[in-house]
């Protein structure tokens, strides 16, 4: 009797994520409504707070469960490529890729409310930065990692935002996202 109670739970929980996730993505964070999210996931519109405090923390839990899912590519795509320079280029474009298709809750993963507690999406965002962190030091060395690592996070970071919002345009610059990528990873030392 427990383990089903425990794992009705944990379906709702995702079932509730779940919709608050449809509802970021087509309408940004003012469209999530804990009582929507319980209709959307077919629960009572009461249930979500016997999961979530308050809006504040099922959008951290939702952003924490992106971070996560964030690191598990990383660590992936580490596994799987064999250049370092390729596996770098992969975890930058994805990035940009994940800005593109969920652009809302890209902009989620780098806001913290103070409404919510941030320390689950920020424990998961820390695993994510290291996992990128050990992608860097296969390409530049340990000695210069950490600081090429944040000048290439926060460049991918302000090329997402800016092709978001927008002023990233082939018409106006003549390049693209991935052209930029290509040219960042261009620019760094390649360790032996």
């Amino acid at each position: 009797m427990m383990a089903t109670r425990t794992e009705s739970a944990a379906a709702t929980r995702r079932a509730l994520l779940d919709a608050a996730g449809a509802l970021l993505d087509t309408g940004g964070p003012e469209a999530v409504t804990l009582r929507e999210v319980g209709a959307r996931a077919g629960v009572s519109r009461s249930a979500p707070y016997g999961h979530f405090a308050n809006k504040d923390s099922l959008l951290m839990a939702l952003a924490a469960e992106t971070w996560d899912s964030v690191g598990d590519a990383l660590e992936e795509l580490a596994a799987r490529l064999d250049s370092p320079p390729s596996t770098l280029r992969h975890a930058l474009i994805s990035l940009i890729t994940l800005g593109r298709a969920r652009p809302h809750l890209y902009r989620l993963m780098f806001t913290t409310t103070p409404a919510a507690d941030p320390t689950a999406a920020m424990q998961a965002a820390g695993r994510a930065q290291d996992l990128f962190l050990a992608i860097v030091s296969r390409v530049v060395g340990p000695d210069r990692s950490r600081q090429d690592a944040a000048l290439l996070l926060t460049n991918a970071h302000g090329i997402t935002s800016l092709e978001l919002s927008g002023h990233l345009t082939f018409d106006k610059w003549q390049t693209t996202a991935e052209d930029l990528v290509e040219r960042l990873i261009g620019l760094l030392p390649q360790h032996p």
